[in-house]
């Protein structure tokens, strides 16, 4: 039997597995659907079912005899404290949560450098400054992936691109930024804390490093679902899986992930001018510097809408199976208005960071003389999961970020060339969608996994990937063009106009 490697992604809403043969092509998978929990004004999720949904994951993949290489890959961001002995010191915290303001504020004016609300470290230092009882004891900081990883191999230690969620990166040094790491100690030397960060962060592996081997316990924890001796990568965050899965982890390079939400990679070529709130600073799974625009809101509003429409068509005896209904939908937005008829779509069903907003109302606004018809209203409704992202992307620019291609992935590219359309527009950039995208996440773990094992000497991440994997790849790519672009930008004035009835509407609603 053919040698596997293997991925596994603890996503928010799946644990799925992907195995991939020597040709880099998927073989089997499993899933494990899960979700967090809101306990005591926290999101969460159990360790417990972490464990059992990795067992799930594990038996559907078929074959698992054969796994020569793997890696764990998760949910980027959150808390996770341990003490000396690896017991957990309070409830796993989630990149979903919003209750680390005041801390991430603190941390980005001290560094000069943009910190999320939900890095680890904001997480961290939010944990200082309420006094937290568990601070004194902490042994261990991780994130969900670099967690499993340890318990599997024994090794405390996580890939580059993970790490860059928890602190601030040197990309020269492929470690954490060594200067703001003395800032952030001499911010908290007057708490007389027991421990210094270095020594309660996971080591930083690049990608195709050593990150040990599946250990008697490790196995043990999977019911011996895999066999103990197989090597790990580094584990990774979903951003850095993503950018491995289509290609994306050279300069001027990026990619779009969009689903619930909605988030944009580009490489950089050279640092930003300053700092903006509304771009993150990440690396590649080798440490190459990253720009994120993560946005909260995505297609939450146009799947409910298009739910209305079934609806309707039931009322008539009709029953549009769920993919079909989507395929048509997004189809029929072709024949709308370049911008969409005067017709405006807010979708936040969520707050939304990039725009300052920390809850949501949908809203369709039009004009007495807008052109309100169903393909001009869906062509909004799928305009308005790209707008806040183009807000951002924006901004890169304006920052003259250079931006080769940009490969789409997720639920919003699954009718083929209609969000590739509007993306290109919205960020005046050719948009490629690929055949094996779809796979996601672990099908990039599994690429790094097999990077680990299968690499030449001296071969990069990015030649492996060009050369070995996504040679003959077949895709389609689309140019962005003029018209749409010209009618993008008009619906977008009227999207941040928009923005001001969204604020008053969560006001009073």
């Amino acid at each position: 039997m053919e040698k596997l490697c293997l991925g596994i992604e603890l996503g928010s809403t799946r644990i799925k597995a992907v195995a991939v043969d020597g040709q880099h092509t998927p073989v089997s998978s499993g899933d494990y659907i899960w979700a967090s929990s809101y306990e005591n004004g926290v999101w969460t999720y159990s360790l417990d079912e972490v464990w059992k949904g990795l067992k799930a994951t594990l038996s559907g993949v078929e074959h698992r005899e054969t796994v020569c290489a793997m890696g764990i890959s998760g949910m980027m961001h959150g808390y996770l404290a341990f003490d000396v002995d690896w017991n957990l010191l309070t409830p796993f915290r989630t990149w979903q949560n919003t209750i680390t303001g005041q801390a991430a504020a603190e941390l980005t004016a001290l560094f000069g450098f943009n910190i999320p609300q939900r890095w680890s470290i904001a997480h961290l230092y939010q944990a200082i400054l309420n006094e937290e009882p568990h601070v004194p004891q902490i042994a261990h900081i991780t994130t969900l992936a670099g967690y499993v990883h340890y318990m599997l191999t024994g090794v405390n230690a996580v890939g580059v691109g993970e790490a860059s969620g928890m602190f601030p990166i040197n990309s020269k040094a492929l470690d954490y930024d060594g200067e703001m790491m003395e800032k952030f100690n001499g911010l908290v030397k007057s708490r007389d804390l027991p421990w210094t960060l270095a020594n309660v962060l996971p080591r930083v592996l690049s990608a195709g490093a050593d990150a040990g081997a599946l250990t008697e316990r490790g196995a043990a924890l999977l019911d011996n679902l895999l066999t103990p001796g197989i090597p790990f990568a580094p584990a990774e965050g979903d951003a850095g899986t993503g950018m491995a899965a289509t290609n994306a982890v050279a300069p001027r390079t990026g990619n779009v992930s969009a689903g619930t939400s909605i988030f944009s990679m580009v490489v950089l070529e050279r640092p930003l001018s300053k700092v903006y709130e509304e771009i993150d600073l990440v690396t590649t799974p080798t440490g190459a510097p990253v720009a994120m625009v993560h946005c909260n809101n995505c297609t939450n509003d146009t799947n409910a809408w298009a739910g209305v429409l079934r609806e309707t068509a039931e009322l008539f005896g009709a029953a549009p199976p769920a993919g079909e209904l989507f395929t048509r939908l997004y189809q029929k937005s072709l024949d709308g208005d370049p911008d969409c008829g005067g017709v405006t779509v807010c979708n936040y069903l969520a707050g939304e960071g990039v725009t300052h907003m920390d809850a949501g109302r949908p809203l369709v606004v039009r004009m007495p003389e807008s052109r309100f018809t169903l393909a001009n209203f869906f062509r909004a409704q799928l305009y308005s999961t790209l707008a806040t992202l183009k807000i951002g992307m924006d901004i890169l620019a304006a920052e003259g970020v250079a931006i080769d291609s940009l490969t789409g992935h997720g639920g919003l590219f699954k009718t083929p060339l209609v969000g590739q359309k509007y993306l290109a527009a919205a960020c005046s950039a050719p948009v490629t969608c690929m055949d094996t995208a779809g796979e996601g996440g672990p099908y990039g773990m599994a690429l790094l996994a097999a990077y680990r094992v299968w690499k030449s000497d001296g071969e990069t991440l990015e030649d492996y990937l060009n050369k070995h994997v996504f040679a003959g790849v077949s895709g389609s790519t689309v140019e962005p063009d003029g018209e749409t672009v010209d009618g993008f930008n008009a619906y977008m004035e009227r999207y941040q106009a928009l923005l001001h009835v969204e604020c008053k509407a969560v006001e009073v609603l």
